[in-house]
């Protein structure tokens, strides 16, 4: 009998020993499978952390920027033309912009835009001109080919419509330090922002339905301008349409400074020769550059 106990008991610890090898093995697998399934949302998590932050960053940026005034050099290509002017730019959104075109002899041209109005003032001529903003009017004067408000937002470095950051982006994809967000639009379109490793914008690109390029802006040189807001020293725009290619080296920007508004209405004086802008005088333009 003792010994038909000791055999029991020998066999109870032997399977209470397998048991609990077994119980420790389930527990090194379940601990395996919970590191590696950790290890592959550590994968997933900061790119899908990185495009909140910056749709976040995007969507703050929009409304943290108002306004901007700098002195800049703009330099042209296209048309048979190349050519460097220095300028003085104030911008305010929505939509209003003042250029005043720089000379040795002083300002040589004002182009002032707002309430959906444009006017050019030549000092040489005495001459001011009024019409309609549009592409065309600042394609023709300012060397943009973008409606006043599109012009805004691409020199203010904003993203291309406020309405779209309501929605995440179509579509991500990671190119080594750079990360790029694209937004597929009702109308066919798309725009394909590009951010560098630091978050800020870098680049913005539009397709048109069907294809076709619109414009291509590429953003550098960041600094602060005030209140704590980087903001690009250059703005390099392409507008595959007309063939032309616009740079702007700004020099001091201040961001979100009083603008009165004031600043984007011309007076005419007393013997000032006032002449209407109409879509005759320019080739037509496309809303989107």
């Amino acid at each position: 009998m003792l010994r038909q106990l000791r055999t029991n008991n020998t066999l109870s610890i032997s399977h209470s020993i397998v048991s609990g090898r077994r119980a420790l093995a389930a527990i090194a697998i379940s601990l395996a499978l919970g590191l590696s399934a950790c290890a592959m949302r550590q994968v997933a998590h900061p790119a899908l952390v990185q495009t909140h932050d910056l749709t976040v960053s995007l969507a703050d940026r929009d409304n943290a920027v108002h306004s901007m005034q700098t002195a800049a050099v703009m330099e042209y290509k296209g048309g048979g033309q190349h050519f460097k002017v220095r300028e003085n730019i104030v911008l305010q959104r929505q939509a209003s912009m003042r250029v005043e075109v720089m000379s040795p002899g002083g300002v040589a041209l004002v182009v002032a835009a707002g309430g959906g109005q444009i006017a050019v003032y030549d000092p040489g001529k005495d001459t001011l001109m009024r019409g309609a903003a549009s592409a065309a009017m600042l394609e023709r004067y300012a060397r943009i080919p973008m409606a006043p408000d599109a012009a805004t937002r691409l020199l203010l470095a904003l993203s291309p419509d406020t309405a779209m950051l309501a929605s995440p982006p179509s579509s991500t994809a990671v190119y080594g330090d750079s990360q790029v967000l694209t937004y597929d639009q009702p109308d066919g379109a798309a725009y394909e922002l590009r951010f560098n490793g630091a978050g800020s914008l870098e680049m913005v690109r539009e397709t048109l339905a069907g294809g076709r390029a619109g414009y291509e802006v590429h953003y550098s040189d960041y600094r602060d301008a005030g209140g704590g807001i980087l903001f690009p020293g250059q703005v390099e725009a392409s507008f595959p349409r007309t063939g032309a290619t616009v740079k702007f080296r700004f020099e001091n920007p201040s961001v979100n400074q009083y603008v009165p508004d004031s600043t984007f209405v011309l007076l005419p004086g007393s013997a000032t020769r006032k002449l209407t802008l109409g879509m005759g005088s320019v080739a037509a333009g496309a809303k989107r550059g």
